[in-house]
């Protein structure tokens, strides 16, 4: 395995099932779940020093979401030119996130994940094997479909394991 493959496939073995549509869905409900619970005070805690806010997070999860579609969009429609990467820390220090509510960052979550299904449930098997070459990486539609899932749910293991457990002793 490529160095790119071995770092997708750390995303695609938190899918626990065959059915990456349904966890793609699952997913979602469980990012809305915990966030729901969030204060705005909340939203801003980080875990440690240097370490982004559960704000911050969430909207990373959104700008991550809309940059692997828009790959999946050119992809599957043939469109063979080759897209650049992305830097998610320097995304990250220009989100200034001050005038947002978390009400309204996950109303924003909630609305993309949801254009995102509608996407994926409307290619067929052809269409979800285009490939393209993203970053200087050749990927297929279905992977990175299934890379938004194993995204959402590397995250939502870092939120239970290093966030929930400080916020609950607050």
């Amino acid at each position: 395995m490529t160095e790119f493959q071995k770092y997708i496939q750390r995303y695609l073995d938190l899918i626990s099932s065959d059915n990456w549509l349904e966890e793609m869905k699952n997913s979602g409900n469980q990012t809305m779940e915990i966030y729901q619970q969030f204060s705005e005070q909340q939203s801003d805690f980080a875990y440690a020093e240097g370490k982004w806010s559960l704000k911050i997070l969430l909207q990373h999860l959104i700008d991550a979401e809309r940059i692997f579609v828009y790959r999946a969009l050119r992809f599957s429609r043939k469109d063979k030119t080759e897209l650049a990467g992305w830097d998610e820390e320097l995304y990250a220090k220009e989100y200034h996130l001050e005038e947002i509510s978390i009400k309204n960052l996950l109303s924003e979550f909630e609305s993309s994940r949801k254009s995102t299904i509608h996407f994926f449930e409307h290619l067929n098997q052809n269409l979800l094997s285009q490939t393209g070459v993203a970053n200087k990486n050749e990927i297929s539609v279905e992977i990175i479909g299934k890379l938004i899932v194993g995204h959402n749910i590397h995250h939502l293991n870092i939120i239970k394991e290093r966030y929930l457990p400080i916020l609950n002793q607050i």
